[in-house]
């Protein structure tokens, strides 16, 4: 079933979305949460969920404990029935521990799709219920580890401990609601 969404709400959720990413670079997270009536990111590279306040602002504490710098290029935006689709680059540097990979001091850019998702209350609701953010770890990790000469002896402990904790990382159990998906309704 297609629902036509009105121009209004598109402009609305549009406004919502370009809000959303102007208030994480600037770091104001109330403002930022204020778009969601219950905060939730997906991310899907590491399987995990951050549902709720409290597990959100965590994650915007980690990762610009990581990426103090973050920003974005903002390539293209999408709208579907339920949806705003932003590609985007994301870039930075890593000038703190991003989980157990301590920090290198190198810069990123990487191509990134978010999703953002509306209520699908078939009224063309316009409440945010989750951001799905999609891209390519390995892109990132090259980016992070591929700054470190590895010819200087000196760089070799933190490329050391840049391993030891990528495999940390890696050992984690998905989110069982990334995994245990709903069958698609194709008819």
């Amino acid at each position: 079933m297609t629902t036509v969404i009105s121009d209004e709400i598109l402009a609305s959720r549009q406004k919502l979305v370009l809000d959303h990413f102007h208030d994480e670079v600037r770091q104001e997270w109330d403002d930022v949460l204020a778009t969601f009536p219950h905060p939730r990111y997906e991310l899907i590279p590491t399987m995990t969920v951050h549902d709720g306040d409290t597990a959100v602002r965590g994650y915007y504490h980690d990762s610009r404990r990581a990426f103090p710098d973050q920003d974005h290029e903002i390539i293209a935006l999408r709208h579907s029935g339920d949806a705003v689709i932003v590609e985007f680059w994301l870039l930075g540097t890593h000038l703190g521990p991003l989980g157990a990979i301590p920090p290198t001091g190198s810069r990123f850019r990487v191509r990134m799709t978010a999703y953002f998702i509306f209520d699908d209350d078939g009224n063309g609701g316009e409440d945010l219920v989750c951001e799905r953010i999609y891209f390519d770890s390995l892109t990132l990790l090259k980016q992070l580890l591929g700054g470190l000469n590895l010819r200087n002896p000196r760089n070799w402990p933190l490329a050391f401990r840049c391993l030891r904790g990528l495999l940390r990382e890696a050992g984690g159990t998905p989110h069982p609601a990334l995994v245990n998906t709903p069958q698609a309704d194709l008819s």
